[in-house]
């Protein structure tokens, strides 16, 4: 038997696991077993996303398949949203339909240089529903490529890769965890092309090398972890938010909205008390991300708050509490009894500047006076 092309994508993806073990998911300040044990389970979410949608992404035959959920966490997911992507290519016309299934907020970003399983290297363009004719159903259709419009069309361009679509809910419960929840949306390619051929020895090895690609780019291929300070809506100081900001055309992240990220510290016997006050906006939340960038257990757990859920003072204030445990006040987000964690918020579309979150260290018995 010659050697199987196939046989060689599979040990080259076997061997990125064993350096994303090795070098990626490895101990690091103030890391315990249960940050490495989770560091494994980051890894494994994301060789299942690799798997569920890249190992079989053609933009020939596209398919919009969900990137995260309560079983499948990494990359900064979030409690309030769904999430779907799909493969496009230059050259291709696309026909998208949908529905906006009571979205507060909806759009259609351009992952450039996203083709085979890579890591973006940007955004390249942005469609929200403000940008799309929307029928009293809330029904929609978009063309991707092919001649350019005013409305409801996005260039594809010659290095976009992949499509990002964000469905944003402001419920008191979380949306990413319903079960009922079912956001419409599908895709057509124009002229579609023949039939591919039988899954053979090249076709299913470039598949593998697909998956590869996509475990590489987001494990041992990201840059070291110190380079976040270069970004300016991260702070790499603890208790302390930087001024909410827009990331331009940052791979993966939402033109549309200004973001606000910190690491929380706080002792045992200690709670963070966040001030501050919701923007007008088309959406907002906070939600609290482990070092691996996945969210907390939102099926279980407080562990984020939009405004539908927020209790505010008579002045329109806020005042949330980070805490390990209930302290039977308002707005209490659970940190699982960890001592270290991220931040993260998000306004989308804001009216104006956003008020910076400002936090505080007090003793878990002093809340209440």
């Amino acid at each position: 038997m010659t050697e199987l092309h196939s046989r060689a994508a599979f040990d080259e993806l076997l061997e990125t696991l064993r350096a994303a073990a090795d070098t990626w998911v490895v101990p690091g300040p103030a890391m315990d077993d249960a940050d490495v044990a989770e560091g494994f389970r980051n890894l494994t979410h994301i060789l299942q996303s690799g798997l569920y949608s890249h190992q079989e992404f053609d933009p020939d035959r596209p398919v919009f398949h969900r990137i995260v959920s309560p079983t499948r966490s990494f990359t900064g997911d979030n409690s309030d949203a769904v999430y779907y992507e799909t493969p496009v290519a230059p050259g291709r016309t696309y026909i998208v339909r949908g529905n906006l299934a009571g979205a507060v907020y909806t759009s259609f970003t351009m992952e450039a240089g996203a083709a085979d399983g890579a890591y973006a290297t940007n955004n390249s363009g942005v469609l929200n529903d403000d940008q799309i004719d929307i029928d009293p159903d809330g029904n929609y259709e978009i063309r991707l490529g092919g001649e350019p419009a005013e409305r409801n069309w996005m260039d594809i361009g010659e290095s976009g890769g992949r499509i990002t679509t964000r469905h944003y809910f402001e419920w008191p419960h979380s949306a990413s965890a319903s079960q009922t929840l079912h956001v419409p949306i599908s895709i057509e390619v124009l002229d579609r092309p023949a039939p591919p051929p039988r899954w053979n020895d090249e076709r299913v090895a470039a598949a593998l090398r697909r998956v590869n690609r996509h475990v590489y780019d987001k494990t041992v291929g990201q840059p070291p972890r110190d380079d976040v300070g270069s970004i300016p809506f991260v702070s790499t100081v603890p208790n302390q938010f930087p001024t909410p900001q827009t990331p331009g055309d940052m791979a993966f992240a939402a033109a549309d909205a200004a973001y606000s990220m910190a690491p929380y510290l706080i002792g045992p016997d200690e709670a963070l008390v966040i001030t501050g006050r919701w923007p007008e906006c088309r959406f907002a939340n906070v939600c609290l991300w482990n070092r691996w960038s996945q969210m907390y257990d939102y099926v279980n757990r407080p562990v984020s708050l939009n405004r539908s859920n927020t209790t505010v003072e008579s002045d329109g204030s806020f005042r949330m509490i980070l805490a390990h445990t209930d302290p039977g006040l308002p707005n209490w987000i659970d940190t699982e009894g960890r001592a270290l964690g991220t931040v993260f918020w998000r306004f989308f579309l804001p009216e104006g500047p956003v008020e910076t979150p400002v936090a505080e260290v007090v003793k878990f018995v002093d809340l209440k006076a």
